[in-house]
């Protein structure tokens, strides 16, 4: 049986700004704001802290709150109507959301990095009011045919709207969509209430007070200690804006916290151990590869780290092999993981620093507002430690994709449970393992394999850098499983060997492709399968 953590049991007890109750059948904070707005306007008391860092540009609270009110009282936008938001990272990018917001729209983030036609086909699925656009993807818009009204970045007003009166939104009202990353089918687009999004927003919020209380707890002082005289927090944007994880860790979060964020529009190893050095970046949090890049292709040795406190990876599971590497370079940064997807609005489960090492193979432990259970193939609970798909009932899920309600039925019951997708199992101490996506399984022989098991198996391999397990169409087994590494000094017989002695020997790959470049990926970061199945055979020569 799980027990309650007293750290959390004190932080979220009755009288407290994280108190949690039952409302609606749902565990919930219960003195949560009814929107998202009404939590953005309280980051306006950090003044004329820096807020934005973009180039040499620097930007206060002061000025991005003067910045939105302007924006929001021009908006022609009624409340619930769409307004989409196509740029690249930049400062008018989380202007403009804010904007959305305060004047009660709901933000549409699309991919900007998409074709001109489906730019175009992703912007007219929404019949927006307004499309919120830099002047690059705006041109490509125009090309493409679209008609509709766009304001671009340049054109936002600078100055106004101090006498703006926004207009209520409740717990239910639509906030944002955002979009599945489509790597195990077409994008859909993912409804977040108000609700969810700010459910979200303070779930990482008690978060990050739990490891507050729990370092003060064993270092023997009071937490409020431990915030005198601490320097201000800094994250390193290196994730898209139209991305869950560049939404909210990477920009809603640092606002509420009167936090930094430094904006790097293309990733560089180099450049960015400069950015960390020069701006005292505390936060970073990217996929492995760039964690990667950062120890093994960046001038290492002359960098600057020591400002660095916290480290996270998300996209895919850190190789056990460039966890210690990363430890070993940064031994005062607390290591940390999470689960979440688009659909839940960010982050079910979470372990940072020990928590995170001491179950280096999970997660994270499932946040207390959430109820997992995972299911067999017949639909029936499973007990601790068996793996089945994950599904998840809590104040974050989804209300919908938007225009797809046989795919919303598909993975959401009337009674807010969702189907994740993902196989996994949950231990008695609640931290949640993830074993594979149930779409990535590969049925071999009739023998079920699960893609990530074997990509951790052979992560292990030291020089291993990337790696990735898919299926491939078999005549006589229906699929064979075949892998790609990326890495120095390997070969195929040493890969298959290595999984053959780590796991049943069946789920070894029948065939291994080495890879003389970085694998890859699609839009949010994640190894795109579909084009590493098409560039099989050149990865397999002609053997």
């Amino acid at each position: 049986m799980t027990t309650i953590d007293p750290t959390v049991a004190r932080l979220t007890a009755p009288g407290t700004p994280f108190a949690i109750g039952e409302q609606d059948g749902m565990r919930r904070f219960v003195n949560a704001p009814a929107s998202l707005d009404t939590l953005i306007e309280s980051a306006r008391r950090h003044g004329d802290a820096t807020f934005v860092v973009e180039g040499e540009a620097r930007l206060t609270f002061d000025d991005i709150f003067a910045r939105r009110d302007a924006l929001a009282a021009a908006l022609p936008v009624a409340p619930g109507e769409h307004v989409v938001i196509c740029m690249r990272n930049r400062a008018e990018w989380m202007i403009g959301f804010l904007a959305v917001m305060r004047a009660g729209g709901v933000a549409v983030l699309v991919n900007s990095r998409g074709a001109p036609a489906e730019l175009r086909a992703a912007v007219e699925d929404f019949a927006p009011r307004l499309v919120l656009a830099d002047r690059e993807r705006a041109d490509l818009l125009r090309q493409s045919g679209y008609d509709g009204e766009i304001l671009e970045a340049k054109d936002f007003p600078l100055t106004g709207g101090a006498d703006f009166v926004p207009p209520a939104r409740g717990r239910d009202d639509p906030a944002t969509v955002l979009f599945t990353s489509g790597t195990t089918g077409r994008v859909k687009g993912a409804v977040l209430t108000h609700g969810n999004m700010v459910t979200g927003l303070m779930s990482v919020q008690l978060s990050g007070l739990m490891v507050l209380h729990d370092v003060a707890r064993k270092m023997g002082v009071a937490p409020e200690t431990l915030m005198v005289g601490r320097p201000q927090s800094a994250a390193l944007l290196v994730y898209p804006l139209f991305h869950i994880s560049g939404l909210v860790a990477n920009f809603l979060m640092p606002l509420l916290g009167g936090g930094k964020v430094v904006i790097m529009r293309r990733w560089d190893a180099e450049e960015a151990l400069r950015l960390i050095a020069a701006e005292r970046v505390s936060m970073f949090s990217g996929v492995p590869t760039m964690l990667w890049d950062v120890l093994h292709r960046a001038k290492l040795a002359d960098a600057d780290l020591s400002s660095l406190t916290n480290i996270a990876s998300g996209g895919q599971a850190l190789p056990i092999n460039l966890l210690d590497a990363i430890r070993e370079h940064c031994p005062n940064a607390a290591m940390g993981t999470g689960y979440g997807m688009t659909e839940t609005a960010g982050t079910v489960a979470m372990a940072v620093g020990e928590d995170f090492i001491r179950r280096r193979a999970a997660t994270g432990r499932v946040l207390d507002l959430y109820e997992v259970r995972i299911e067999g193939s017949d639909g029936e609970p499973l007990p601790p430690g068996e793996a089945g798909e994950i599904v998840i009932r809590g104040p974050t899920v989804m209300q919908g994709y938007w225009n797809r309600p046989e795919e919303t039925a598909a993975v959401l019951s009337p009674d807010g449970w969702l189907r994740t997708g993902d196989i996994g199992y949950v231990d008695d101490e609640n931290y949640l393992f993830i074993v594979d996506r149930k779409k990535d399984m590969v049925i071999s022989g009739g023998e079920n394999i699960y893609c990530a098991e074997v990509e951790r198996v052979m992560s292990l391999i030291p020089e291993v850098i990337e790696c990735a397990a898919f299926g491939l169409p078999d005549e006589r087994l229906g699929e064979r499983l075949v892998a790609v590494v990326m890495g120095e000094g390997l070969d195929e017989d040493r890969v298959r060997h290595h999984v053959g002695e780590h796991l049943a020997r069946y789920k070894a790959p029948v065939r291994v492709g080495i890879s003389p470049v970085t694998l890859p990926r699609n839009g949010l970061g994640k190894v795109d399968k579909a084009q590493l199945r098409s560039l099989w055979p050149q990865l397999a020569g002609d053997r």
